[in-house]
């Protein structure tokens, strides 16, 4: 069984004719229909261009003007899976993960194109597939939900806390570091593209699929271990996970605001395997 494999299948969509139409008009529905066709065909083109001039003095921790920003986020919102040879009601994924077992089943990720400026490329994700908790360091980063339904959970560093915290944690939870939530919210395609930044916007964060998903990642510029931009993974934690003693009041926070915030630690043994699927979409001119 392939793990992870997407089943596509092309369904023929025909129009219905009426003897009440006549040839002309059906000549020019069928010219507009044509027309519409050949205007999407190059969407994954224009992607790449747009990326590419965007990103093109792009490096760590560079930010593109929001101008550029609203350009490109303009065009994934007008993305559909079709644009990438993806026809979405026919979408499946399968998995040899054993029946019982706890583990998520296998994300498959497409790679479209990927340089020193930047990297375009699709997660295929099963029912309850993740993609886990990690960070984007010094990288500007885009997501399109294309099809499916997914929980995402982003966070975001609280510096001006790290020293106060640090002095009032135990030895234990010394690697911990306090976080702000972004978002914690489900999506439902189709719905708007969302974008952070090298330290705002949700740097940290992570997906579970609810139902099969189709999702487009777009990072400027792309991890590269060695120019220091590594991928790094967390645990979170609830903010009541570490408790604090009376005398340190100011550390404490309302019982509402403390869903606000999590305590995050590095995973060092934290492997997150995909799948290389094959990307059979319009092909890109470089």
């Amino acid at each position: 069984m392939n793990i992870g494999r997407i089943l596509l299948s092309k369904k023929s969509v025909s129009g219905h004719n009426s003897s009440n139409i006549s040839k002309k008009k059906k000549k020019k529905k069928k010219m507009e229909s044509e027309k519409r066709k050949s205007s999407r065909e190059n969407m994954v083109q224009k992607l790449y261009d747009t990326c590419k001039q965007i990103f093109a003095n792009g490096k760590a921790g560079y930010v593109p003007p929001p101008h550029d920003i609203q350009r490109l986020t303009s065009l994934l919102d007008s993305l559909e899976p079709k644009d990438f040879k993806f026809t979405a009601p026919s979408l499946e994924f399968s998995s040899t993960n054993p029946p019982g077992t706890v583990e998520a089943p296998l994300v498959t990720y497409i790679k479209i194109h990927e340089c020193n400026k930047f990297s375009i490329g699709i997660f295929c994700l099963p029912p309850s597939g993740v993609i886990p908790l990690h960070n984007h360091p010094g990288m500007t980063v885009l997501s399109k939900l294309l099809s499916g339904t997914m929980h995402a959970t982003s966070y975001d560093w609280v510096h001006n806390h790290d020293h106060q915290a640090n002095h009032y944690r135990g030895q234990q939870e010394s690697r911990m570091r306090l976080a702000k939530v972004y978002v914690d919210a489900d999506f439902t395609a189709p719905c708007k593209s969302s974008v952070l930044f090298p330290e705002s916007g949700g740097n940290m964060h992570c997906f579970k699929a609810l139902t099969p998903c189709i999702l487009l990642d777009v990072l400027g510029p792309p991890y590269s271990e060695p120019e220091g931009r590594h991928c790094t993974y967390y645990q979170h934690y609830s903010y009541d996970h570490i408790s604090f003693s009376d005398g340190n009041k100011e550390m404490k926070m309302k019982e509402d605001e403390t869903r606000s915030y999590a305590w995050l630690e590095e995973r060092k043994d934290e492997q997150f395997v995909v799948l290389g699927g094959t990307y059979d979409g319009p092909t890109i001119k470089l």
